[in-house]
């Protein structure tokens, strides 16, 4: 009897660790948002940690900040400069802020030291066509003391999707050095919105579309094309870039295609054609350099922003070295681990935090080892409600459950975590899933996931601390993007989830090295994951009148916002829709309108027709990630508006 007891206790005190709901990103990390005075709009475009301590910010209104006490309940702004044009970076040294405007690199210096910069230095002015797309952003350091800056495309008068290059140092890199005289370094980028260095190598964060498939990281070496033709206008003999416009388009089709009428007709996704990759451009051009690690996008980002590496030698968390990464239209940041192999990097991508008010653009770290994040919307709609803003990201010192790293092995993938695994779970087959797939490379305004595969997880490996599990799978291949899911996969002890469960993996070169033999893994599926965490009860309805019978909420009733929130999250739907307003694109309301059915719905988010929104200028993106049940939902949601 005393052992039926015993036994009893055990299952119930199993059964209540398994029904807690396992911590998630705001268990952990805490945002915090300072006093702005009244007045004071940021729309961040620079941040730059003095040595002091003390916080610069520029901003996209042409002002200049310094942030006094910048982690205290109480900072202090201080305008140090103003009338500058579109500010999108800046940094400091020896004294001085160096900003990138719209046209030029600028040096700006407090002389007379009264707070206030009273000297306004051109280092060197590069030109401008006057497009309101040509952003210039940086400066960041290169290790020769020169500054990196990387210029955006602007976009065709006609063709309005096509990325336009009208004048030299659009869709390029180029290096300003500190006597005034440019160099050009790289070419083939689009929108590139985020620089950074990386143990003194530099790389940069792009946004899709016209031929950029997806967003990602891209590792930038002297003389590399990054994909995007337009800035091939302006390649000449002297440049270190030796793709030109006739070598590209000999193996790309411009689609520069009129109608009867003589008006140019916009590129759309051919679904049932034989795509061309970026890689397959690289096999036969060197130069040609995919990106080190994919965001996909509507689920790592929209339009990815600044990256920078954690140097904070564990006041962030557990993440030391690897790199987080902004997102202006889904408000949040992602992180990256990323790895060598033969020669080129590649890596991991994870979530990270989401829930910033407004469009993450910038980052930099406070002396504390909190992350401060600059904020702005600018018109181009955000998952965040506000306009614009500062915040600051902080660790609470709790350790979360999370994949620490992933790397790439011969037949598979080896996963660390930052918690031991509990064994049981992490030796079932079912706790895994694998796909892989690319992106198109094409004239079209981003690509759908392409060429997916389900790729079959033939056993694990799982070390004695439980802190490391071998994964080996079949047909991994070179250049795609292997998605891991890892929902059944619980931790020692508390049989808590992932805080994110997936990570999405750039395999640009499989390593060499031994295999894993079949008698070193297990190999036992129990045929079905464990859930994230228990389910909830079923939600019963009565009658109005109370008479009735109580009847189950079934899935097709429509849910509200509050129901719904976490899945338009998700996949990025608050990014350019909110449910009564405009912003990118129409309002959920105003779908509801038209009076489409679910399957409707459903079928535009996979296959979007721009052509029945035209006031809208920014085309949606097919969206075909998005499974077939969240899409339901969705479309339930927004003819519940009706």
């Amino acid at each position: 009897m005393k052992k039926l007891i015993n036994y009893i206790i055990c299952l119930l005190i199993s059964a209540s660790v398994w029904a807690q709901e396992s911590p998630k990103e705001e268990d952990f990390y805490r945002i915090v948002t300072p006093p702005v005075p009244e007045g004071v709009l940021l729309e961040v475009g620079g941040l730059c940690t003095l040595p002091n301590g003390l916080l610069g910010i520029s901003t996209r209104r042409g002002d200049v900040y310094i942030m006094e006490n910048p982690t205290s309940r109480q900072p202090y702004f201080r305008k140090f400069a103003s009338g500058l044009h579109e500010v999108l970076g800046l940094e400091y040294r020896d004294g001085s802020l160096y900003c990138a405007q719209r046209g030029e690199l600028t040096k700006l210096t407090d002389t007379n030291g009264d707070g206030k910069a009273d000297l306004y230095e051109t280092v060197h002015a590069w030109p401008v066509s006057g497009h309101y797309h040509e952003y210039s952003f940086g400066p960041k350091f290169a290790p020769d003391g020169s500054f990196f800056v990387s210029g955006n495309v602007a976009f065709g008068d006609e063709e309005w999707w096509r990325g336009e290059a009208r004048v030299p140092t659009r869709g390029t890199i180029f290096k300003v050095f500190p006597d005034g005289h440019r160099e050009d370094w790289a070419a083939g980028v689009r929108s590139p919105a985020g620089l950074g260095m990386i143990d003194n190598e530099l790389f940069y964060t792009d946004n899709q579309g016209d031929w950029v498939g997806s967003g990602g990281l891209w590792h930038v070496k002297k003389g590399a094309f990054m994909h995007h033709p337009a800035s091939l206008k302006w390649v000449n003999e002297n440049s270190p870039v030796k793709m030109t416009e006739e070598k590209f388009f000999a193996e790309r089709d411009n689609r520069k295609v009129r109608n009867e009428a003589g008006a140019y007709i916009k590129p759309e996704n051919v679904i049932e054609e034989t795509p061309q990759m970026v890689y397959e451009l690289k096999e036969k051009y060197a130069s040609v350099q995919p990106p080190a690690v994919w965001l996909p996008h509507g689920i790592l980002g929209i339009s990815n922003s600044e990256l920078i590496k954690d140097q904070t030698q564990g006041s962030f968390g557990p993440f030391t070295g690897q790199i987080f990464i902004g997102d202006q239209g889904q408000s949040k940041i992602m992180r990256v681990f990323l790895e060598k192999i033969n020669g080129e990097y590649q890596g991991a991508a994870w979530d990270f935090r989401s829930g910033f008010q407004s469009g993450v653009m910038r980052l930099d770290w406070a002396k504390d080892g909190s992350l401060f994040v600059g904020e702005t919307n600018r018109g181009w709609g955000s998952a965040g409600d506000a306009n614009q803003g500062l915040q600051r990201l902080v660790w609470n010192g709790k350790m979360p459950f999370e994949m620490l790293t992933v790397k790439a092995k011969p037949d598979g993938f080896e996963i660390q975590f930052t918690q031991p695994v509990d064994k049981k779970s992490a030796e079932d087959l079912a706790s895994y899933s694998a796909s892989s797939f690319i992106y198109k490379h094409h004239p079209v305004y981003g690509s759908p996931p392409v060429l997916r595969e389900d790729l079959p997880v033939k056993g694990v490996k799982v070390s004695p601390d439980g802190k490391t599990v071998r994964i080996v799978i079949d047909n991994l291949r070179e250049y795609f993007i292997h998605e891991l899911n890892l929902e059944g996969i619980r931790a020692a002890g508390t049989f808590y989830s992932l805080v994110h469960p997936t990570v999405y993996y750039t395999l640009n070169n499989i390593p060499e090295g031994e295999k894993l033999s079949i008698s070193e893994l297990k190999t036992f599926s129990s045929g079905k994951a464990k859930p994230a965490s228990a389910s909830a009860k079923t939600k019963e309805l009565v009658s109005p009148d109370g008479k009735g019978k109580s009847v189950t909420a079934q899935a097709n009733a429509a849910p509200d916002f509050d129901e719904i929130k976490p899945l338009l999250q998700k996949y990025t739907c608050t990014a350019c829709h909110a449910e009564g307003k405009k912003v990118v694109g129409p309002a959920f309301k105003d779908v509801a309108k038209r009076k489409y059915s679910n399957q409707k719905i459903v079928d535009l988010i996979y296959n979007p027709q721009p052509q029945n929104w035209p006031d809208y200028a920014t085309p949606m993106a097919p969206m075909p990630h998005v499974p077939k049940d969240a899409a339901l939902k969705i479309a339930s949601y927004i003819n519940g508006l009706k």
